[in-house]
């Protein structure tokens, strides 16, 4: 079993908390500290983290970014960056860990955890399926995306809808914030989960 001290004591197993991106504080980050206060030697892998954006409590935490915290404006708009998140988060290798925990309400579920290295056992935390990959049109409303933009967009969605299924399959265990999510994981990734709610508000 996990020690509610992450990596604390010898023979403890090694865990690690893994979230989409950290520049905007919401209900996918009120999550992500519940399980930091859980696991509070757990480091957090995420995409790019933005000090100035987000709480100072952050600053405490072990952050360990991709090479996106290097792209230009990265935090400021970091939906331009769409096709980079899949390759941040597979060369994130985190198969050395017992035990990895994504946060996912996007690409974080793709880390590599199984290596050379080791195997770690993958328990993904469902926010919601990746929603402006699987519900385009209601995303597509609610951020204004015009009908040439949105056609645009098209062939990049369908080979991200493919990879975010493939991350899926990879994934050892599901875990849904309700039932509502549990049903949106099993009609679009066809895969199981378990329901537990979140101590914290969110809305998905």
């Amino acid at each position: 079993m996990p020690s509610q001290n992450g990596t604390a004591s010898q023979g403890a197993a090694r865990v690690a908390l893994v979230h989409d991106w950290l520049n905007q504080q919401g209900g996918a980050e009120n999550v992500l500290e519940e399980l930091v206060h859980l696991f509070p030697d757990a480091p957090v892998y995420t995409s790019m983290y933005d000090r100035r954006a987000m709480p100072d409590a952050y600053r405490a935490w072990d952050i360990r970014t991709t090479f996106m915290q290097r792209l230009p404006g990265v935090t400021r708009h970091h939906q331009k960056y769409l096709a980079a998140y899949p390759l941040a988060f597979q060369r994130t290798d985190v198969s050395d860990y017992d035990l990895v925990i994504s946060n996912k309400s996007a690409f974080c579920h793709g880390v590599q955890t199984q290596s050379a290295r080791g195997k770690a056992l993958h328990v993904c935390y469902c926010l919601t399926p990746t929603r402006f990959l699987w519900l385009f049109d209601h995303y597509r409303e609610r951020e204004n995306i015009g009908g040439t933009a949105g056609a645009a967009l098209q062939p990049l969605l369908a080979h991200l809808r493919r990879w975010d299924y493939a991350a899926a399959q990879r994934v050892d265990h599901f875990v849904a914030i309700s039932s509502e999510i549990q049903r949106r994981i099993r009609d679009i990734y066809h895969r199981e989960s378990v329901v537990i709610h979140p101590p914290v508000d969110t809305d998905y």
